[in-house]
């Protein structure tokens, strides 16, 4: 069974969950609105590589994060890869930014209520993920 390790990151201000469309120039999950991911390269700390994929998805530096929790690392599943687990890092953060800056990987973000992230098309188990931060 192939396995990638990768970062999602979801960001909190004042009380709205960062979303965010995975635009159709990415190589999967194209449309399904998600967190900010990237995968883990090498031997590389997930902190580190969630800090980066913040400044390049949405333009927030670290200055302008706060980290809330993380969890040391999930095990998922997902049905469009048969043969394949994804172990996922995940991070909250928080900021005073509301003002968003998107690369090419995403098309669209919303500021959410919580509860609302039932209603939208998701990355698979984002919603598992998030409450586990919660």
């Amino acid at each position: 069974m192939r396995s990638t390790k990768i970062v999602t990151s979801f960001i909190k201000n004042n009380n709205k969950l960062l979303i965010l469309k995975r635009s159709d120039k990415v190589r999967s999950m194209r449309g399904l609105w998600s967190g900010i991911s990237g995968i883990i390269e090498k031997d590389e700390v997930p902190l580190e590589r969630a800090k980066i994929e913040i400044y390049e998805e949405v333009g927030l530096v670290e200055n302008n994060i706060r980290l809330v929790k993380f969890i040391e690392k999930m095990q998922i599943n997902s049905p469009q890869y048969e043969n394949h687990k994804w172990t996922v890092f995940p991070f909250l953060f928080e900021t005073d930014k509301s003002s968003i800056k998107l690369n090419w990987e995403n098309s669209d973000f919303k500021w959410i209520d919580i509860d609302k992230l039932k209603n939208y098309e998701t990355v698979p188990s984002l919603q598992k993920v998030l409450f586990n931060l919660l």
